[in-house]
This record gives C-alpha cells, sequence and structure tokens, in this order.
C-alpha cells in the first residue's frame, strides 16, 4: 500500500524559499497530501514526539512520509534522522533526505542511519519540478509500505 492522499507529508526545512518552490512542486505534481512544515530540527523533533506545544497527539498526526533538510539550525537533520530511527514508533516512516549536500560522507551517514532515499536538491525551478514529479510518482504511487 502506498502513501494515501489523506496522510500528511512532513517537510522539515528551515529555507522559506524552498518550502514554497516544493509546495508549488507538489501542487504542480498533483499531490494533495497535507504537508506540515517545522523549520528546523527542534520543532521536528517536536513535532514527531508529541512535545511542547504538539504535546496533544491530534495536534502532530503521524505523518506519512518526512521530507528532511540535513542543514538546520539548531537540531541539524543528521540528529532528527537518528532520533526518528530509534523510536519504535517512528522509525517504519519513510524519510527521504532532500538537501543541498552532494558530500559522500553525508550519504553514507544518512543511509547508515536509516534514510529511505537522498535527493540532491537541484538549483533551479525546472529540476525541482522534475524531481518532486518523480519523487511523488515513486512513493506516493509506486512503493508499497507496511
Amino acid at each position: 500500500m502506498s502513501i494515501h492522499s489523506h496522510q500528511s507529508i512532513l517537510m522539515v526545512e528551515d529555507s522559506p524559499e524552498d518550502c514554497h518552490a516544493m509546495i508549488r512542486a507538489f501542487q504542480k505534481a498533483g499531490l494533495v497530501n497535507p504537508i506540515i512544515r517545522c523549520e528546523d530540527g527542534d520543532e521536528a523533533l517536536e513535532y514527531l514526539f508529541c512535545r511542547g506545544r504538539y504535546a496533544p497527539p491530534a495536534e502532530a498526526p503521524k505523518p506519512g512520509i518526512i521530507l528532511l533538510d540535513l542543514n538546520l539550525p539548531g537540531t541539524d537533520g543528521h540528529e532528527v534522522l537518528a532520533a526518528l530511527k530509534n523510536n519504535a514508533r517512528l522509525k517504519k516512516i519513510p524519510v527521504i533526505v532532500l538537501t543541498t549536500s552532494s558530500e559522500k560522507s553525508d550519504i553514507d551517514r544518512c543511509y547508515s542511519a536509516g534514510a529511505s532515499s537522498y535527493i540532491c536538491k537541484p538549483f533551479d525551478l525546472s529540476g525541482l519540478m522534475n524531481a518532486i514529479r518523480r519523487l511523488k510518482e515513486y512513493w506516493f504511487e509506486i512503493a508499497v509500505f507496511p
């Protein structure tokens, strides 16, 4: 079973420009899933672990997929990924690292920590649209989850 249209996408992205561009690309690709944005790693952990303003679990529904930037203020993406994959309730959520880093050490570290996919952010709008369209096709139409 792939990700349903009612399941949310948690986007952990500190750049408002990148966030808006990705949301626009998802809309153009026909994706209708609700998108929840956390602006940094600390907020993402609060959301995922239902702490702080997300304490009532109804305020933080478990996402169907997580798009995670690595270069975040405060708690970085590596730390968020490690915390998720070390939690029994959260570890099966697919995490797609979507970042500007093409460093082999970052790629290796993310896959070792349990990332489902690693995508280097395209630098132009056309490349981003193409990447999001492909991401949607695979993760929302083809992939099967437990």
